[in-house]
C-alpha cells in the first residue's frame, strides 16, 4: 500500500467538497471490506481516501411516513439485519446483505460500498433493484435520485 491522504469528514458537504477538490484519485471508504483488500494488493492506488464512516446521516436507518426507508450509504449489513421494519418491507434486501460475508464482514460491509464497487459479485444488488431503491447521490451541483437499475 504506498501513501494517501486520508480523510474522515462529518457531514455530506464536507466530503463532497474533499473529493470535488481532490488532485489525483480518490476513494470512499465506507466499510472497506473491498476497498482494503483492493488496497493491499495494489490494484488501486488513490490519492485521497475519504472515510464517510462519522457522517451521521450515512449511518443511519430511517422510515419515512409513507413507508419508504433511507438507508445510509455507510450501514453495515449486520443493522440492515436487525431492523425489524426492513425485515417486513424489504425482505429480499436484507437477505441479500446477509449473504455478504461472515458475522465479522457482516459488522463492516455496507450496501453503499456493495452497489457502488460495481462487483458482477454484489450480493446485494438483485435486492435493491427488485425493491425499487433509489440512490440519493451528492456532488458539487447538488444532490439527484438515480434510481438503482
Amino acid at each position: 500500500m504506498s501513501g494517501f491522504q486520508f480523510e474522515a469528514p462529518t457531514s455530506v458537504d464536507e466530503a463532497v467538497g474533499l473529493l470535488g477538490n481532490a488532485a489525483g484519485n480518490a476513494r470512499v471508504l465506507a466499510g472497506g471490506t473491498d476497498l482494503l483488500v483492493q488496497l493491499r494488493a495494489g490494484v488501486v492506488k488513490p490519492d485521497l481516501v475519504v472515510d464517510i464512516k462519522r457522517i451521521e446521516e450515512l449511518k443511519a436507518i430511517k422510515q419515512e411516513s409513507d413507508g419508504s426507508f433511507v438507508i445510509g450509504a455507510a450501514v453495515c449489513g449486520q443493522a440492515i439485519s436487525e431492523n425489524e421494519a426492513l425485515h417486513k418491507a424489504w425482505p429480499g434486501v436484507v437477505e441479500a446483505m446477509d449473504l455478504i460475508g461472515s458475522t465479522q464482514v457482516q459488522g463492516r460491509a455496507s450496501l453503499g460500498g456493495n452497489l457502488c464497487n460495481a462487483s458482477p459479485a454484489a450480493d446485494s444488488v438483485p435486492g435493491i433493484i427488485a425493491a425499487g431503491a433509489i440512490c440519493i447521490v451528492a456532488g458539487p451541483n447538488g444532490r439527484r435520485e438515480v434510481p438503482v437499475e
